[in-house]
């Protein structure tokens, strides 16, 4: 067998092994869900309905993570044929679909891209489709017009000034949500809601070195970068690595959707400065900028995100020989994600060892957490039965900006 065989064969035995723990964790959770790994192994977990909001200065995030569950049971459906799988996704998701309506998050967008909108494409149903507009319709209602464009703020209701001039570079992982939503419905203001925060994103967030902010402050009504800051990176101006993730896979999904070439130019753009920081690396360190070097703690979401990402731009990608290359970066990424990171342990409950959700917060700064394992466990299905969680798009048709 070639080397390529044996990828795939890795890839195959990988979410063997996700199909087996998530069945597993699934007959034991209950109603809460799973978002990053304790020190023992187990997961910590969280319910639903639990929704992002201030308390005094503190903000909370809420449960981001549950669409992820519903995303790997769907994924594990898709890949062994398990019927039980998808009837449990669909049980899960009665539990997910009450934040459709939440409207303090940019988050949304993560909850319901990896629930309802595989649950749609998989099975037809228009309750899914029902949901994920409902859900895009808060994600557009984020945008705050300003002299200079507008954008999607990321966090808190946006009567709340901290919140409404604020946004984060997740976001741009948000914005699909948005594209689907103008495709469904048939209403480009979902489109142009997703194409402006881009633009915005790309003036405001992207440094000189194609590095990129975690979070930006904008001055209203001005619309100018009043400061870049991180939550969860080293420092203000260090080079967070899941971030620089978050942005090259946010930018592909604009060329998806607007047909734009400059939007995958950027794309590639910010996956050379992340290749190149990466090295031989196995995966990303949590932050490039880390002085701690090559002991730096790990983040193998961040690489699970480019990695998923790659896939997307080389089918994408019209130059044959530029998506050729893409495409076996991303597959490098995941074949050493397989062999390094990939945890077969039971006491283990996580997919995917060596992530770190937030290193200044100590929450998960070594541990599973639930969206690198679903990015990975997406990725692996790219790789390995192409279409199935969602369309293959079109190449690009033009090299044109």
């Amino acid at each position: 067998m070639n080397e390529s065989g044996q990828q795939i064969t890795r890839f195959h035995e990988a979410l063997d092994v996700l199909a087996r723990k998530t069945m597993e964790d699934e007959r034991r959770l209950g109603v809460e869900f799973p978002y990053v790994t304790k020190p023992d192994g187990s997961w910590d977990t969280m319910y639903a309905s639990r929704s992002a909001g201030y308390t005094g200065d503190d903000w909370s995030h809420g449960n981001w993570f549950c669409g992820f569950w519903v995303g790997l049971l769907l994924i594990s459906h898709l890949h062994t044929g398990d019927a039980d799988m998808l009837e449990r996704a669909r049980e899960r998701m009665k539990l997910v679909a009450p934040r459709s309506a939440d409207p303090n998050t940019h988050d949304i967008g993560f909850i319901f891209l990896s629930s309802a909108l595989p649950a749609f494409h998989i099975t037809g149903d228009p309750d899914y489709a029902r949901i994920g507009l409902e859900a895009a319709a808060q994600l557009r209602a984020r945008l705050v017009r300003t002299d200079a464009g507008a954008y999607v703020s990321s966090w808190g209701p946006l009567s709340d000034p901290r919140g409404r001039r604020s946004s984060a570079i997740d976001t741009m992982a948000n914005l699909p949500l948005l594209y689907w939503a103008a495709d469904v419905a048939g209403d480009d203001s979902f489109l142009v809601a997703g194409e402006l925060h881009a633009k915005s994103t790309e003036r405001a967030f992207i440094r000189p070195d194609l590095s990129t902010y975690h979070a930006v402050e904008y001055d209203l009504p001005s619309g100018d970068r009043q400061r870049g800051y991180t939550f969860q990176g080293y420092s203000d101006e260090s080079f967070w690595s899941r971030g620089q993730g978050w942005a090259i896979l946010g930018f592909a999904e604009t060329a998806r959707a607007t047909g734009e070439y400059a939007y995958l130019a950027l794309a590639h753009r910010l996956g050379d400065r992340f290749m190149q920081a990466l090295g031989d690396a196995t995966s990303a360190p949590w932050d490039f900028d880390d002085p701690a070097g090559a002991a730096a703690t790990l983040d193998t979401a961040a690489s699970a995100i480019v990695a998923n990402a790659f896939l997307q731009i080389a089918d994408l990608e019209p130059d044959m020989a530029l998506a050729q290359k893409r495409r076996e970066q991303g597959l490098r990424l995941l074949d050493d994600l397989c062999r390094e990171h990939l945890s077969r342990d039971d006491s283990e409950r996580g997919f995917l060892r060596h992530g770190c959700y937030s290193k200044p917060h100590n929450i998960g700064p070594d541990a599973a957490v639930l969206f690198g394992d679903y990015y990975f466990a997406e990725a692996l299905l790219m790789a390995t039965k192409p279409g199935a969680l969602r369309a293959v798009p079109a190449k690009l048709s033009s090299t044109s900006a």
